[in-house]
């Protein structure tokens, strides 16, 4: 069962996340990808509360900022991932060391593909940027350009919900919780 879960920051989408994995696991093994790779202390408290938030529900952190198929070489495939998040994975794959990467959109897409299609349960979390009407950067706007397309896996995935002002709004599947 896979769920990608969209919306706005700080709405609630990885507390959702997190009761998602627990239902699917039905006392399985289950996995935090962790993705952020942090560049400053807000980075650190923002790690910091999500590790305090999923304290005490028993999942195994991978941190894996890039190269996301690489997480499933330490798991057990047949456990339940939550992917938090698409976002800043995508952040890590656009803006790695060395360099500027505008190409990586279809990497991440085809990465997250492989992801879904090689595990029992996935729920991958997202932002949602797209709302404003504003003009950005070509940098900027190669990132929401980039990241457009990884949100596509969406279509992938069995459910799909957009979290709004702590409300959950089922685009595809069903919420049972």
């Amino acid at each position: 069962m896979t769920f990608y879960i969209s919306g706005g920051c700080k709405n609630g989408k990885s507390m959702l996340a997190q009761h998602l994995c627990r239902a699917l696991a039905e006392g399985g093994p289950m996995y935090y990808v962790a993705t952020m790779i942090p560049h400053d202390e807000e980075d650190v408290a923002r790690i910091r509360r999500h590790i305090q938030d999923r304290e005490g529900w028993g999942f195994r952190t991978i941190e894996q900022g890039r190269d996301l198929p690489a997480c499933l070489e330490r798991a057990d495939r047949n456990g339940t991932f939550l992917l938090d998040s698409v976002t800043a994975l995508l952040g890590n794959e656009m803006f790695p060391p060395e360099g500027f990467d505008p190409d990586c959109g279809e990497k991440v897409a085809a990465d997250l593909t492989a992801f879904i299609r090689g595990v029992k349960n996935a729920v991958l979390v997202s932002d949602f940027i797209f709302s404003d009407a504003e003009r950005y950067d070509e940098w900027t706007e190669t990132y929401r350009r980039a990241l457009a397309r990884a949100d596509r896996v969406a279509l992938e995935c069995d459910n799909v919900i957009e979290v709004c002002m702590g409300r959950r709004i089922v685009h595809k599947g069903e919420l049972k919780l």
